[in-house]
């Protein structure tokens, strides 16, 4: 059976997924463990491996079962071609993979970096908390240059991965 991709609204995941399986339908929910930083303690948490979305089994795909879906809380929309509302099923290969990172409980880290010409916010060094423009990158060192504007004036620093998040 094929798999598809349900986007969520943002943080509702766990939601659309127990509403999704109260309507009897095949559902996965890939979490990750990760560690999540409190005030006062450190603390693993699981939280979903692909923000925003959800997969679910379905061997046909009609009308109804798609508005079914749709009228789940939490669902937003089912992936599919960007002009047309024919939902594109997942190749079974790219699911099993994620299912056999899931359940081998190996530590997986995500990381969202900047692409050249996005906005970036500098979060340690020197100049933590300033913002600028991503010039360059070199992803396989984690290097990146950041355009800042100083007194009107540009200024480019190369920074390492772990110093500089998306904004």
């Amino acid at each position: 059976m094929p798999w598809y991709a349900v986007h969520t609204r943002s943080r509702h995941e766990d939601r659309a997924f127990l509403g999704l399986q109260q309507k009897s339908l095949n559902v996965f929910l890939p979490k990750i463990e990760v560690w999540s930083q409190r005030k006062d303690r450190r603390k693993k948490i699981l939280i979903p491996m692909f923000s925003g979305y959800i997969f679910v089994d379905l061997m046909n795909i009609d009308n109804d079962t798609k508005l079914e879906i749709l009228k789940t809380f939490g669902v937003v929309r089912i992936l599919g071609k960007p002009h047309g509302h024919e939902p594109i099923p997942l190749p079974d290969y790219q699911i099993e993979v994620i299912q056999r990172i899931v359940s081998s409980k190996i530590e997986v880290q995500q990381f969202q970096y900047p692409k050249v010409g996005e906005r970036a916010k500098i979060v340690d060094g020197p100049f933590q908390g300033v913002e600028g423009f991503v010039v360059s990158t070199d992803l396989a060192r984690e290097l990146f240059v950041i355009s800042i504007d100083l007194l009107q004036r540009s200024v480019a620093i190369k920074l390492e991965g772990f110093q500089i998040d998306k904004v």
